[in-house]
């Protein structure tokens, strides 16, 4: 879990955005389930871990976000 929430942050400020915002585009995610997730209070689906991995690699950051 702590590989993915390293690699949700590093995203997130790539692209300028925060990881809510970012979970919210790539799998629908409620404003909370961000923080739910890193106070280990639940955890996503392998299936939702694969789309988010397939949205941020669908949506590189741009050099203008960075």
């Amino acid at each position: 879990m702590e590989q993915l929430i390293a690699e949700v942050e590093a995203y997130a400020a790539s692209v300028g955005r925060t990881p809510q915002a970012v979970l919210r585009d790539a799998i629908g995610a409620g404003w909370r389930e961000w923080g739910s997730w890193k106070a280990r209070k639940s955890s996503p689906t392998m299936t939702r871990v694969d789309r988010l991995r397939e949205f941020m690699a669908e949506n590189p950051p741009t050099e203008d976000a960075a």
